[in-house]
């Protein structure tokens, strides 16, 4: 009888603590879920279930490593919020499936993403023909932005600076170089990229915004 009473308290109690960890750790939608989310939450359900399973174990041994777990992931959150390459490291980058209703094998077979996944995506957001699609946008949660031909009345934004840091790639992708780039937020008085919180371009036009003052 007192090994169920221990059970049931140490239930409740992981229970608590897990609710806790999870709200320190920020709001985020299961669907957004980055892979180092999901190893984070892996990795505690386990724990708590071996601290439910071994009632005879010390709780502290199973609590402790839990929020180490904890503080690693935000200590991690942390600096992947002030360094761009370390988040872009840890969550990934979106990537462009379709662009201008053209497919993008090559983009495809980079993210291991086949034809069968980008048509099983489409139909869940009641697409049946490709030939509708202007641009798909694979996110770094898994989850596929899609934007029908008839929505579209022009290009696709592109992020382009992001936390004062160029995103060479999308550059490439609007054929410019980063000299480009500098010469035209010169013009329009941004002469400091670091200040730069988040820059996009659609349709030659910019917009631009700059870091919050500490």
């Amino acid at each position: 009888m007192e090994e169920y009473l221990v059970i049931i308290l140490r239930t409740i109690v992981l229970y608590a603590i897990i609710v806790l960890i999870f709200r320190l750790m920020g709001k985020r939608e299961i669907g957004e879920l980055s892979v180092l989310d999901l190893v984070v939450f892996i990795m505690i359900a386990e724990l708590a279930v071996v601290a439910i399973e071994n009632p005879q174990d010390q709780f502290i041994k199973t609590v402790l490593p839990m929020f180490i777990i904890m503080i690693t992931q935000i200590i991690l959150a942390y600096f992947s919020l002030k360094n761009k390459k370390l988040r872009d490291m840890i969550d990934g980058q979106p990537s462009i499936i379709i662009n201008k209703g053209k497919i993008d094998e090559h983009e495809m077979r980079k993210q291991r993403y086949n034809m069968d996944d980008l048509l099983l995506q489409l139909r869940e957001k009641q697409i049946r023909n490709i030939a509708d699609v202007e641009f798909a946008i694979l996110e770094s949660s898994g989850k596929l932005s899609v934007f029908e031909t008839n929505e579209t009345d022009g290009g696709i934004t592109l992020p382009l600076v992001i936390d004062g840091d160029i995103l060479e790639e999308n550059l490439n992708k609007l054929d410019k170089t980063n000299l480009w780039l500098r010469q035209e937020l010169r013009k329009r008085g941004y002469k400091d990229l670091k200040a730069i919180s988040f820059c996009s371009y659609q349709d030659g036009e910019f917009y631009v915004d700059l870091k919050d003052e500490m």
